[in-house]
């Protein structure tokens, strides 16, 4: 498949009801919840505190060192959109700023995630707009070689398809296929549930220990205790 040079207009979006379930639950939650899939790699880091976005994805295969691709992507984008952008080979330069974060929100999107670097954080953190970044990098790019939109990518380890849904907070950014969304949703809101009767019982002074049913086993592997 010709990855290079195309720009797919159609995206089959995650149905929104899903992705705004989704929404009010954490990376961590969504990973798990998922059977512990989808996580993109630690690096990848919002670029100011408090940043975190939920929403589908608008793919981005970018060239090192070459924007050209975001401003395409940016016609693209529609109203809950999360543009996603990763990079042909492994680069650092500040890809992304304030005036691409002006036009993406003018289109609708909640927020950036790119396998590359992000400049104007302070301007950043005013609008609110939320990003997360492998690195903070005030090096500028050219515009001189075509990538494509809306093709799979695979950003920080974490493949994305078009119209998938992308979570991200303090903890870390994860992809939830957009055919999974709505029952990825249930799984975390029934394991939300489950977590809320373990935190009353440890909040009680009850030990992981004994919640968990350890002592048996860690006894059966010799673990001793000696005064």
């Amino acid at each position: 498949m010709h990855h290079l040079g195309v720009v797919h207009r159609t995206v089959h979006r995650a149905d929104p009801a899903a992705v705004e379930a989704l929404s009010r639950f954490g990376v961590a939650t969504v990973h798990e919840a998922m059977g512990r899939l989808g996580l993109m790699r630690p690096y990848i880091r919002p670029v100011y505190e408090g940043a975190k976005v939920c929403g589908t994805a608008v793919t981005v295969l970018l060239q090192p060192g070459d924007n050209w691709m975001l401003h395409v992507a940016a016609e693209q984008v529609r109203e809950g959109d999360v543009v996603v952008a990763g990079c042909t080979t492994e680069s650092e330069d500040g890809f992304f700023g304030e005036l691409l974060a002006t036009s993406l929100r003018a289109r609708g999107a909640r927020g950036l995630v790119i396998d590359g670097g992000c400049r104007d954080v302070d301007d950043l953190r005013r609008m609110d707009f939320p990003v997360f970044s492998r690195a903070v990098n005030a090096k500028g790019t050219v515009k001189a070689t075509p990538g494509s939109v809306n093709v799979p990518v695979v950003v920080a380890n974490a493949l994305v398809n078009p119209g998938d849904v992308i979570v991200a907070d303090a903890d870390g950014v994860v992809v939830v296929p957009a055919a999974r969304a709505a029952e990825v949703a249930e799984a975390s809101a029934r394991r939300e549930a489950a977590e809320e009767g373990k935190r009353e019982r440890l909040r009680a002074g009850e030990l992981g220990l004994d919640m968990y049913g350890m002592r048996g086993p860690l006894a059966e592997l010799g673990l001793t205790y000696v005064d």
